[in-house]
């Protein structure tokens, strides 16, 4: 088994992080958190051309894939970055639809979401009962039960503890696309490529918030001396290195077989690692640390609510240890 991206991945992922990289992205954070979508709509335009937003699509419907390994090596991208949106629900609701096995539904949905020209949100069993970025969506779909349907309309928005993590209750009723049991088996699959995705997020948040923090650390003085000079403080960071380094050959494992539970281990290992970079960051950056106008606010607010998103810890374990059944 491979944990090391081919050159072709590798290279699409560098053509990811030069392009986010020159994207004004804490801009577009904030005015996504303010319900100003514009600058982070632009920013999802460019990253549809590079193809991202084909790689669940099958190739049958204008798309690349489905390819898990390359989504998972652009998620992480995403989420070192800090990209806004509901870019998790989209390639979901990709996979949601091609799973279905509906020609006429496929057809509707799948190229426009191949080509980054729709954004869709999305609720499923087992992935909690709020729709990420509802009004910014142009798909909204909703399983309850074993119906999948076409939401009318967003819901109002509720508190996130992070605030470009806008949510809202889907209103039930729409459109019903499908029912029966091919529904709850796409939605099973879909929630699996979800939580592997969101792990990847994950990974790239925790690497942003040690990367900065590494960076802070050597420009901080305390008694004449840089604070990363000390033994505290660089065992704090060995260890959240450890814990990131730990999870990343889980998250590859998750995406090459799209097994369950080795997407959950995934999800378990990279939402702590992620938290626990939130901690530190914190921690060493001292009072300064907790300010909005810091960009690092706009990190560590994303730790908390993606460790829990599509999967919460105790569910991943769940999975894990109680002997649920395996496979996509």
């Amino acid at each position: 088994m491979r944990f090391l991206p081919t050159g072709e991945q590798a290279e699409f992922a560098r053509t990811l992080h030069r392009l986010l990289g020159a994207a004004d992205l804490p801009a577009a954070v904030r005015s996504w958190a303010a319900g100003e979508p514009a600058p982070g709509l632009e920013v999802w335009r460019k990253l549809a051309g590079t193809g991202l937003f084909a790689l669940p699509v099958p190739e049958a419907y204008e798309g690349l894939g489905p390819l898990p390994v390359e989504l998972a090596l652009a998620f992480v991208e995403l989420g070192r970055a800090g990209m806004p949106g509901p870019v998790v629900e989209t390639a979901a609701a990709a996979v949601l639809i091609a799973e279905l096995g509906d020609d006429v539904l496929a057809a509707r949905f799948l190229p426009a979401l191949a080509a980054g020209e729709a954004v869709a949100t999305l609720t499923l069993p087992g992935g909690g009962p709020y729709a990420l970025d509802a009004e910014a969506a142009g798909f909204r779909f909703a399983v309850w039960g074993d119906e999948l349907r076409l939401s009318p309309g967003p819901g109002p928005v509720l508190p996130s503890t992070d605030p470009a993590r806008r949510l809202s209750v889907l209103p039930a009723g729409g459109e019903l696309l499908a029912a029966g049991p091919r529904v709850l088996a796409a939605a099973g699959a879909a929630l699996c490529w979800a939580r592997l995705l969101t792990a990847a997020q994950c990974l790239g948040v925790g690497e942003a918030l040690l990367t900065r923090t590494v960076d802070y650390v050597k420009q901080r003085t305390q008694f004449g001396a840089p604070v990363g000079g000390f033994q505290a403080v660089k065992h704090r960071l060995a260890d959240t290195l450890l814990g990131l380094e730990f999870a990343r050959p889980l998250v590859w494992a998750g995406a090459l077989r799209l097994d369950r539970g080795d997407v959950a281990a995934a999800k378990l290992a990279a939402g702590g690692a992620a938290y626990r970079a939130a901690a530190t960051a914190l921690q060493l950056h001292g009072a300064v640390g907790y300010t909005e106008e810091l960009d690092l606010s706009l990190w560590l607010r994303k730790a908390r609510p993606l460790r829990d998103a599509w999967g919460t810890p105790s569910a991943c374990r769940a999975e894990l240890l109680l002997g649920l059944p395996r496979g996509r």
